[in-house]
């Protein structure tokens, strides 16, 4: 999908932005049982549909090393891909718990937790050589699935892309080098509980995303 070579492959062992390795040192250090690593991406690595979130979660991903596992975000976003037919299951709940995404894979933006969950604009553009590689693997006519501005803007910027001519928007839909680009607002709490996005609109953009795939089929 991406026009030029990709230069990194998923690394767990990256340590490539200083801050974000400092801070994943003291989270293990407080939480030995936790992943505290580069979270790999999940799913089907030939899916046709990949969805793009900010970073791991503290207690979340960055605790059982699967993304938005173990966090309330998770909640929504897998009970929505087994409705759909995207999981085989409607809940998460660790590494080894069986669950198979179906033509999907997830994957975020920035591989390690940031801290307060905000990671840095030099962080976003440092990982963003990961997520290059993974859209590389996306079939023609695939789909990415960008929860958030900060995804968003990681896509375009890993397919070479201005960011002026693409704008975030809850719902819209963005043609780049043979496939769609869906935005979603992000899964999170703040989101759901504010009612800025329900589960219905959740919803309609993976129903939308199951349409453009089966029009590719």
């Amino acid at each position: 999908m991406c026009a030029r070579a990709s230069r990194a492959a998923f690394d767990v062992t990256c340590r490539r932005c200083a801050r974000l390795s400092a801070f994943l040192d003291e989270v293990s250090a407080r939480h030995p049982g936790y992943f505290a690593r580069p979270v790999p991406p999940f799913g089907d690595s030939r899916a046709r549909l990949l969805i793009v979130g900010l970073a791991p979660g503290l207690h979340g991903a960055n605790r059982t090393g699967r993304p938005f596992t173990g966090d309330y975000a998770g909640i929504l976003l897998y009970q929505t891909l087994f409705e759909i037919g995207f999981s085989d299951r409607p809940l998460s709940e660790a590494r080894d718990d069986g669950l198979a995404l179906r033509d999907c894979r997830i994957t975020n933006a920035v591989k390690c937790v940031p801290p307060q969950n905000k990671p840095l604009t030099a962080e976003i553009r440092t990982c963003n050589d990961y997520l290059k590689a993974e859209l590389q693997t996306l079939p023609a006519a695939g789909v990415v699935v960008a929860l958030g501005k900060i995804a968003h803007d990681a896509v375009l910027r890993a397919l070479d892309l201005p960011l002026a001519r693409h704008r975030f928007a809850h719902g819209a839909e963005h043609r780049v080098d043979g496939a769609t680009v869906l935005d979603s607002y992000h899964c999170s709490r703040y989101n759901t509980q504010t009612r800025r996005l329900s589960a219905q609109m959740f919803r309609d953009v993976f129903l939308r995303a199951r349409e453009l795939l089966a029009v590719a089929s």
